[in-house]
């Protein structure tokens, strides 16, 4: 299998996990930020725990500026998208927060030297298009305040500038990278966490907890390992384009698994993200 090709897949199983996690966060009665923090270190500990190498220490501490500030920008990121579920609808939130592919293809050909052609402006300007109905926007309209947004569309720039990090650290294993990413944001979202939430209103029963062991494990430590492993080695704006499989996924795992009404302009929405995805990387 083509190295290409092999991260392709990488990026793709990535976004599949990521799309997927709606439905156990059902399960899960935490407060989003709690989950988060969870999450970093669960993800973190598991890859740890199954690494049967030692870290290349050499090739961190030569990246260890850009894998701190990537990990860092991640945290943020999740804390920014909290912030703007507190003051907008989800619909809302979701379609600001999916600007970030759109930052990444516009700052490629600065930032990663990388041609923007026609075509590729083209695809994500559908797939932008196809985000509308998908988000729910056209249902539920721009609801909330206008903090929501700028939260919405901070967090979307923030998980633009880890794509474009992540591109800039090289030599690093996907292993070492994922989990120093993962602790990094960890750190970022604690001091966060503890002043926002209630530790002593969190319970658990064992179905929750396994599926936040299933959250923090797959969802996190193995879907940012294959996506951080993967985009290393594409260009940034298939790994921008591909990233819109994510609400694709998650909009018919709402229809066909919980049974949600999703109705024709979903559909219609999702097939154009389909599309520009499938376009976009036709040769």
């Amino acid at each position: 299998m083509r190295p290409e090709t092999k991260a392709r897949l990488q990026v793709i199983g990535a976004m599949v996990i990521f799309g997927t996690i709606g439905i156990f966060r059902r399960y899960i009665p935490l407060p989003s930020s709690l989950l988060a923090l969870a999450r970093g270190i669960i993800g973190a500990a598991f890859l740890l725990l199954i690494n049967r190498r030692k870290p290349d220490l050499s090739a961190i501490r030569k990246n260890g500026l850009l894998l701190l500030l990537s990990g860092a920008a991640l945290g943020a990121n999740w804390i920014l998208l909290f912030e703007s579920y507190r003051y907008t609808s989800v619909a809302t939130a979701t379609l600001c927060y999916y600007m970030a592919p759109i930052l990444l293809i516009l700052v490629s050909p600065l930032l990663l030297k990388e041609r923007l052609s026609g075509r590729k402006l083209l695809c994500v300007a559908v797939a932008l298009a196809g985000m509308v109905p998908v988000s729910g926007i056209l249902e539920t309209g721009i609801d909330g305040d206008f903090r929501g947004i700028l939260f919405g569309l901070g967090a979307a720039a923030l998980y633009a500038s880890v794509m474009v990090l992540n591109k800039k650290i090289t030599g690093v294993p996907a292993m070492d990278k994922t989990v120093t990413q993962l602790l990094s944001a960890a750190v970022v979202l604690l001091p966060y966490t503890l002043l926002t939430e209630d530790f002593g209103a969190v319970s658990f029963d064992p179905v929750a907890l396994l599926m936040l062991l299933l959250v923090g494990i797959v969802h996190t430590g193995i879907a940012y390992w294959l996506y951080f492993g993967g985009m290393g080695q594409l260009p940034g704006q298939t790994v921008a384009l591909l990233s819109y499989l994510d609400p694709v996924v998650e909009i018919l795992l709402s229809a066909f698994v919980l049974a949600e009404q999703i109705g024709l302009w979903g559909y219609v929405g999702a097939a154009m993200i389909l599309g520009a995805a499938l376009v976009s990387e036709k040769e």
